[in-house]
């Protein structure tokens, strides 16, 4: 590693201080239900998001164990016996009165969570878990609730059973503002102080369309209907991730998670590939249309092993590490820069639409690592610690000069941590 000991050491301390500050414990209002979770800011986010959970679980296992099957044993309280699975827990809502409307708009199942769903990283946290564990009692405690989730995902949100899973608003995809979404949601190329004040606009339009429609019904209302490459890499990783440790912990079903996996995986290739390109593209409405915008989502089937060599290959050389697109002094961005909805300085007040996250190097680091490219994988690596130990754990990064953006002591931006531990050859220590 590249980088000064003296700022990695640093930058450890640090992630190390924002696990231990955003920490919230206590008795929920809701049927007294305790609760200990790692908020991703305690200013700006104080309350639980799924897969910020899922991503805070793999940072803690570089710090305490027991703390990352904590993490994940209080997110799964918001797992419906249904398996619909919320995005967006409000432990302390009452506590937190001005941070929940800095959140709006936001749409409740319940009074104390959301009727939005977040991608399924847990899969992917849960293998991470076991694998520095190796604890078989504590999968086998939350695989059945985690197994409906997939379930409910597969049931629910795959209307056309073609394989892919569908999100009904843009921050079902936790990527909220991506400009990939515009047109889906009238969003407006100009002037950027326009942009949150459509959005918003439109997301009350959703939840006014769905009104009155059952979850199993919205999806077919065709209002906003996305089949997300990114969202369906995640969960097509973390089917496989559940298989392994099914397998693993002698629980039966590793065959059917399998299965549901090799056939997203197919139609993410036969549907959102473009040869041409040489790009994945998102899929917008029942007719399947192809959204021709630069994202970084554009890359996230290297995260899947059986991709392809010569795709991945693609991928790499033609986009990642093409200094007009993503290739950046600090990679990877929200959007390519080629893009003309590049905004590295956070203008249209929305995010998602020019910056650097950690958690989106970190999956990448990983992909291209399993795919042979462990000299961009360390390059990337190195350049994401440089980023957090010159601007602290912020929420995210401009691409361009590496400065912190956004919130504060961002919790998953601790990922950091598994890179660092990466780099050194380290595995997280054992509980």
């Amino acid at each position: 590693m590249s980088v000064a000991t003296s700022q990695v050491e640093r930058v450890i301390a640090e992630c190390r201080r924002v696990l231990a500050g955003n920490r919230q414990r206590g008795i929920a209002e809701w049927e007294g239900k305790p609760y200990d979770f790692v908020c991703p800011s305690p200013t700006t986010y104080p309350f639980q998001w799924w897969w910020d959970s899922a991503f805070i679980a793999i940072a803690l296992l570089h710090v305490d164990p027991e703390l990352a099957k904590q993490e994940l044993r209080c997110v799964l309280q918001g797992a419906r016996s249904d398996g619909f699975m919320p995005h967006m827990i409000l432990w302390e809502k009452s506590a937190h009165a001005r941070a929940l409307e800095s959140v709006q708009p936001i749409r409740l199942a319940h009074p104390f969570y959301t009727a939005t769903i977040q991608p399924p990283v847990i899969g992917r946290a849960i293998e991470r878990v076991y694998q520095a564990t190796r604890d078989a009692a504590f999968v086998r405690d939350v695989l059945p609730a985690v197994r409906r989730i997939f379930d409910w995902l597969d049931e629910v949100r795959d209307p056309d059973r073609d394989g892919l899973i569908a999100i009904i608003q843009p921050d079902e995809s936790g990527l909220d503002a991506s400009p990939k979404y515009d047109a889906a949601m009238d969003i407006p190329f100009d002037p950027p102080s326009e942009t949150l004040p459509a959005l918003e606009r439109s997301m009350y339009r959703l939840y006014d369309a769905y009104e009155g429609h059952s979850m199993r019904e919205e999806p077919l209302q065709d209002m906003f209907l996305f089949e997300d490459v990114m969202v369906n890499s995640i969960y097509a990783d973390s089917l496989r991730a559940l298989a392994a440790v099914c397998r693993a912990v002698g629980v039966d079903g590793a065959e059917i998670l399998e299965a549901r996996r090799a056939k997203c995986v197919r139609a993410l290739v036969a549907k959102c590939w473009d040869e041409k390109a040489g790009a994945f593209w998102d899929l917008s409405g029942k007719k399947e249309e192809r959204v021709r915008t630069l994202t970084f989502s554009i890359l996230f089937p290297l995260i899947l092993p059986e991709l392809d060599a010569s795709i991945a290959r693609r991928l790499v050389q033609d986009h990642l590490l093409n200094e007009r697109e993503f290739w950046l002094p600090y990679p990877v961005p929200s959007v390519a820069a080629s893009e003309p909805s590049f905004d590295p300085e956070w203008k249209t007040d929305t995010t998602w639409r020019g910056p650097t996250w950690l958690n989106v190097n970190w999956y990448l680091y990983w992909g291209l690592r399993q795919h042979g490219f462990d000299d961009v994988a360390h390059e990337l690596a190195r350049r994401s610690i440089e980023m957090v130990a010159r601007a602290g754990v912020r929420e995210f990064f401009d691409p361009r000069t590496g400065e912190g953006e956004g919130a504060r002591d961002f919790a998953w931006t601790t990922l950091v941590l598994d890179l660092i531990a990466a780099e050194r050859g380290e595995q997280p220590p054992a509980a």
